[in-house]
């Protein structure tokens, strides 16, 4: 198992954080994503990249303004995301972990590096969804 945590701080609400990132029906705000399909009352959802690559996600807990986890699998690996959100002041603290598993033995070379890259790119997008 690979493994990145990114922490990030925001001037919003752990309430305006907490409802982007867990609102799976508006996904407008991610650079990498086309698409999202929600199954099953929300707690099964599938992303479509701009590549037309597919990931299916099952939410395991939404403990609301705590925490919001889900596992994750497509063809290239399988995996857990621990989303931890905090007060912080005023505003927010995030800490965001991915765990996956990938078969390829190429690709666990740089499953990490892959990982951060996703992350740093999904902060960003997160930031400028809250005008930050």
């Amino acid at each position: 198992m690979k493994k990145a945590t990114v922490i990030a701080r925001f001037h919003s609400s752990i309430e305006t954080v907490w409802n982007i990132v867990t609102d799976n029906t508006a996904f407008d705000w991610r650079s990498d994503i086309v698409k999202i399909e929600v199954f099953d009352d929300g707690n099964r959802f599938t992303e479509l990249t701009k590549d037309g690559f597919e990931t299916e996600f099952t939410i395991v807990l939404k403990k609301p303004y705590e925490r919001y986890e889900f596992d994750m699998k497509n063809k290239n690996m399988d995996g857990h995301w621990i989303g931890l959100f905090s007060k912080d002041g005023s505003g927010t603290k995030i800490e965001f972990t991915e765990e996956v598993e990938v078969a390829n033995p190429i690709m666990n070379l740089f499953v990490k590096s892959y990982l951060k890259k996703q992350q740093a790119a999904y902060i960003t997008d997160l930031r400028k969804a809250m005008g930050e």
